[in-house]
């Protein structure tokens, strides 16, 4: 079933009644007379609370952890700043817990080349659909070793960044840098937290990375596995610069776009499957891996 990303962008109180998430006006100043809104709690995948002004309660809060929802808090600038994810969320966790401890260096090095290979492909394909020369990133994929030992993730990222957007933005990819740098944070803090929550659902921990390693990042495995869904977000801000320059401020129709990247289409072992359902397949493949019973991790295609 594909989930819901909701979007809270209005002072209101959040609450859980009857098994919905209750977005309540009644004690806001100047909202008094809108009606409740509620949305099922299952129907919900990932819950994104921008403003300052949100309450919620802790039943609602647990309500969404046990329903293996993430949870987004944003800062005051409305950009992603912290998230929730349960605790226990699969009936084999410790199971699977055991063997993602217990993968090898080789194994680990092995899952990270097909992680790479599969984010330089989609780098490719965006390029493509521009009628961009892709030639370089075509080469540089297959050529990619385990444990990226060459680096061919950097190089490619370098002749990619120069070449995705037209030549008059002078673009250069840096997380505090001008726009449209501001929309790839915002997708991407998206994706993250969707993978985040594909990996906790297939009962791994989120914190123990195949090649990110960060003792203050609680989330390696989820950086390392959404490698190849960047791409997903980079051809939605490229399309939008292609229709707008208006892009220094994040506004809601923006936000919009972005946070559709979740039911995108994207081709994963040969199936059409949103892109939120696809992140749940490479959890699963990744799991799988750890025990042995794959030994190919399950990356989508963009289309």
């Amino acid at each position: 079933m594909l989930k819901r990303t909701l979007c809270i962008e209005n002072p209101c109180h959040l609450k859980f009644n009857l098994e919905q998430l209750v977005i309540s006006y009644a004690h806001i100043k100047g909202l008094e007379d809108r009606q409740d809104k509620t949305v099922p709690i299952e129907d919900i995948g990932v819950l994104v609370i921008e403003h300052p002004q949100i309450t919620i309660t802790h039943f609602l809060l647990d309500k969404l952890v046990a329903n293996n929802i993430a949870v987004i808090t944003c800062n005051a600038n409305h950009h992603p700043s912290g998230m929730l994810l349960p605790l226990e969320s699969h009936t084999l966790q410790s199971e699977r817990f055991k063997a993602q401890i217990n993968a090898s260096e080789p194994l680990k090095k092995q899952l990270w080349q097909q992680t790479i290979k599969a984010k330089i492909k989609n780098q490719a394909a965006i390029l493509q659909k521009w009628q961009v020369p892709a030639g370089y990133l075509n080469t540089a994929q297959q050529q990619v070793k385990s444990g990226d030992t060459d680096n061919a993730e950097a190089k490619a990222a370098a002749y990619y960044w120069s070449h995705l957007f037209p030549a008059s933005w002078q673009f250069f990819r840096n997380r505090e840098g001008p726009p449209p740098n501001n929309l790839l944070n915002y997708g991407y803090a998206i994706i993250r937290a969707a993978m985040a929550r594909a990996i906790a659902g297939a009962g791994l921990l989120p914190t123990l990375g195949i090649f990110h390693r960060n003792r203050y990042n609680a989330y390696c495995l989820a950086d390392d596995m959404m490698e190849p869904y960047r791409p997903f977000v980079d051809a939605i801000v490229r399309q939008i610069i292609h229709e707008t320059s208006l892009v220094t401020t994040l506004t809601q129709p923006l936000k919009i776009q972005l946070l559709n990247v979740l039911t995108q289409d994207a081709i994963i072992d040969n199936q059409t499957s949103p892109l939120m359902i696809a992140m749940q397949k490479t959890a699963f493949s990744l799991s799988k891996c750890y025990t042995g019973e794959l030994r190919k991790l399950s990356f989508p295609e963009l289309q």
